[in-house]
């Protein structure tokens, strides 16, 4: 039997705490260090029975994994990174890969250097049903793809923003939320190559935004729009729809993706899928709805099971730095075409 993984953490916020619960149920891996200068850190170190550190570097050399998770505040996503890689450890990363391109760039130099992994954790590609979406996509189940249709509506608590940095711009929805979205829309649609975009902040005046509409043209022909508010009594986004998070109560039959091709069209996260009886018909004839099979599986849970593969060795990270970085840069693509108020690029990567 081949001996339990020892995974660090390196941050214990929401996120974090909910990889604890995800090591504590493997059989082939088991949490060996927490390091967060939080005093809060060092009583779950001591829950768990782990060693605490106030920094990653001590908890690296104090600890000696076989592998990191990187849950801690956005901006210090890839120097904790950086310090992993140089030491030869592979990392899963938290989304965003990084707050910048500048820093993603960085994080897949030091990666291509030392040729040790990095998994992205844009953890709703591990999703079951988005992995039978993929696979309906590829087969051509929808013909061409013409038109993307994506929603992310609902409602954060006045509460959410008694956090200051919760206020303050490069905290708001595109790259706290969104970026999962377009993540998808990405992993699913393929690459986006200009991007036109509208951002405001007039519900609650803060520092970054509280609704946003972006029109996307994927390289494909293919056209889409993501519309979106965190400002709205709405049942529209992945949280609420997709049953994957069970904090959110579950809006079991709203959708927050809509893909329509030629020979069909799918809403997900229903995955409904719709096409006529025979080819060539037209609006006068009744589409057929039928719901496609998805085989269970909780996408955090494996996503890590993905990870424990990549650090043995068996398999290559399904987003690694380069990949997060090119949805970074879809991100930074709409910020510019909303600044500017004319169609951006998003940059290579």
């Amino acid at each position: 039997m081949k001996q339990p993984l020892q995974i660090a953490l390196v941050g214990a916020g929401i996120m974090g705490r909910q990889h604890i619960e995800i090591i504590a149920r493997s059989a082939e891996a088991q949490l060996c260090a927490i390091a967060d200068p939080d005093p809060q850190a060092q009583a779950l170190a001591a829950t768990h029975g782990v060693s605490w550190f106030a920094d990653p570097a001590a908890m690296l050399e104090g600890a000696r994994p076989d592998a990191v998770i990187i849950a801690n505040p956005n901006p210090l996503h890839v120097d904790t990174a950086v310090q992993c890689l140089q030491r030869g450890v592979p990392v899963l990363v938290e989304k965003p890969v990084g707050t910048s391109l500048s820093q993603a760039r960085r994080l897949v130099e030091v990666g291509e250097q030392t040729g040790v992994p990095v998994l992205v954790g844009h953890h709703r590609r591990h999703n079951p049903l988005i992995a039978r979406t993929r696979q309906l996509l590829d087969e051509g189940a929808l013909g061409r793809l013409t038109t993307v249709t994506a929603l992310w509506q609902l409602q954060k608590p006045d509460s959410y923003f008694d956090i200051p940095w919760r206020r303050e711009p490069g905290a708001g929805m595109l790259l706290t939320n969104l970026i999962h979205d377009l993540d998808l829309l990405r992993h699913l649609c393929g690459e986006v190559r200009q991007v036109q975009a509208f951002l405001d902040n007039g519900v609650r005046g803060f520092g970054n935004e509280d609704s946003a509409a972006a029109i996307l043209r994927f390289e494909s022909g293919a056209v889409g729009t993501l519309t979106a508010s965190d400002a709205v009594a709405a049942p529209w986004s992945w949280e609420l729809d997709s049953g994957e998070n069970p904090v959110y109560p579950r809006q079991f039959d709203q959708p927050c993706y809509l893909l329509a091709g030629t020979r069909g069209a799918i809403s997900l996260p229903q995955l409904q899928r719709w096409q006529y009886a025979q080819p060539g018909a037209g609006w006068h004839q009744p589409l057929l709805r039928h719901s496609e099979p998805v085989a269970a599986g909780d996408a955090l849970t494996r996503q890590f099971d993905h990870f424990l593969a990549v650090v043995r060795g068996e398999a290559a990270p399904l987003i690694d730095a380069a990949d997060a970085g090119r949805t970074l840069a879809l991100v930074e693509a709409i910020e510019r075409a909303a600044k500017t108020g004319t169609a951006c690029e998003p940059e290579d990567f």
